[in-house]
Formats: structure tokens, sequence, C-alpha cells
């Protein structure tokens, strides 16, 4: 039985904000690149979940580059949104970026794509709504994240033959 159910990206639009505290920094009093993840693959989950109505486990996450660190007292913003699906799956994109509360300074710090899975109450896969991207904003955040994921995927596989 196919789902008809429809959903819009911004339906799964989900930010998150971490204050960078000592127990997630390294001897450089910078985040931790596991609880960079680790906050990132909850900000996606809850973009899924969001979006799907259902629980959703992890399935992949893409390459991630580390562009720039977050530091002690600054506040990681993350931020995630749906953009593809499959039949029992979906594509969520999350950013994170560093915000110095001082000075209001901000600064990307990484991107990553992640694939999640519904589940239904058995745990086992179950179809997700169609993806419904309503307004130009949703139009321009999809296809820079399909473009987004192309190009970085490229880049790995460059990268690979070097």
């Amino acid at each position: 039985m196919s789902d008809t159910r429809t959903a819009t990206l911004a339906e799964s639009y989900t930010e998150m904000t971490e204050l960078l505290l000592p127990n997630d920094t390294n001897n450089l009093g910078r985040a931790l690149g596991g609880a960079v993840l680790h906050w990132m693959d909850i900000c996606g989950a809850i973009a899924a979940m969001r979006f799907s109505n259902r629980q959703c486990v992890t399935a992949s996450m893409d390459h991630v580059d580390f562009i720039s660190p977050i530091d002690l007292g600054e506040v990681a913003v993350i931020e995630g949104y749906v953009f593809n699906t499959g039949r029992t799956s979906v594509d969520a994109k999350v950013d994170v970026r560093a915000e110095n509360p001082k000075t209001d300074e901000e600064r990307e710090t990484t991107t990553s794509y992640f694939t999640f899975v519904a589940l239904d109450d058995d745990g086992r896969p179950t179809p997700v709504p169609d993806l419904e991207c309503p307004t130009e904003e949703e139009r321009a955040l999809r296809r820079a994240a399909v473009e987004g994921r192309k190009a970085q995927l490229e880049a790995v596989v460059e990268r690979m033959g070097e």
C-alpha cells in the first residue's frame, strides 16, 4: 500500500543551540568533533521525525569537514531540514555555525547530509510522506541541498583518486 501523504520542507525545519562548555571541548578549548557530530545527528533526526511523524533512525551520514572551530563559550547553532525522500527514508541537510555571544560574530563550521529511515510501531521501515516545497524559499533550500550534497560527494571522490 502506498503512502500518499505529503509534508513540506518547512514542517521539518529544526534549529538547536548548544553552549560550548568544558565537557565538550578538547585540550585547545575547542569543540570535540564527536560532540558536534552528536548534535548534528540529533538535529537531523528531529527534522526527520517532524517530517514523517514517525520514529526515525540514522542510516548514514555523509562526509564531514570541520572548516572552522567552535571555541569554549561560543554558541553552536545546528540547523536541519528534510530535502529529499525515498520510500521509507528521508535525507536531511544539517548545518552548524558558531556564534560569539559577546560580539554577535557568526561563522560556518560544518555541513553534512544524513539519511534516516522511518519506523512503524513494530520497528520496521515504513513509508514516509512525499516532500513538497510550496514556497520559493523551500525550493531554493532544496536545490542548494541537492547541489551541495552532489558537490561534496564529487570532492570526496576526487580526493580518493589523489
